[in-house]
């Protein structure tokens, strides 16, 4: 496989622009990614590599960001893609999308780094990290970000870049407006557009819980 390297990480959601959890319910997978699950229970190889180049960057991106180190992070991506070639046949595409899926292997091994750096208490009456508490509430925040960011790839480029600007680097409408040289009315046209093909996207890829 080859290492992907992710050179920034995303802004979370703004505040003010909120995407409503759907209710939890099994899943319809399509076509390709049953195709592609059938591929990996028959231990086929090219379908991680297919599944390495669909999500790498973005497992990348993240394990950059919560690690802070591109070695650390490209050891424990392997290790990721690793665990998912092995857990393969036990994924079920009902229940969870394989990114959602990936992205819950990638928290637990990068959770499990990060224990690792904690330094072992030299007085008795201290205790060791077990939980990740507050870190991992941030790592849930953070892998929700980058989570959505990997589902802009699938909206209309025009659509998608309006998304970025206003979430990744924070601009109003109207200084996107300025920005791209398109009408204000456009752009809020666009942005109402793309939130609501976001939802739906994130609705499909929600787990059934």
């Amino acid at each position: 496989m080859s290492n992907v390297w992710v050179s920034s990480a995303p802004r979370l959601l703004a505040p003010s622009v909120t995407l409503e959890r759907p209710v939890s319910r099994r899943r319809e997978p399509n076509r390709e990614e049953l195709r592609l699950v059938a591929a990996l229970r028959r231990r086929d190889p090219d379908a991680l590599q297919s599944l390495y180049h669909e999500y790498g960057a973005t497992t990348f991106g993240l394990l950059r960001r919560l690690l802070g180190d591109h070695q650390t992070a490209e050891d424990v991506q392997q290790q990721v893609y690793l665990e998912v070639w092995q857990r393969a046949p036990d994924y079920d595409p009902r229940r969870a999308s394989l990114l959602t899926w990936i992205m819950q292997i990638v928290r637990s091994r990068a959770i499990d780094q990060l224990r690792r750096r904690v330094p072992e208490p030299h007085d008795p009456g201290m205790v060791a990290l077990t939980d990740p508490g507050d870190d991992g509430r941030a790592i849930d925040e953070l892998l929700e970000q980058w989570r959505v960011v990997h589902l802009l790839r699938g909206l209309p480029g025009e659509e998608a870049d309006i998304l970025r600007m206003r979430f990744e680097q924070d601009l109003t409408q109207r200084e996107i407006a300025e920005r791209t040289g398109l009408p204000l009315g456009t752009v809020k046209t666009r942005m109402v557009s793309a939130l609501k093909r976001l939802r739906e996207t994130i609705e499909r890829e929600e787990a059934a819980i």
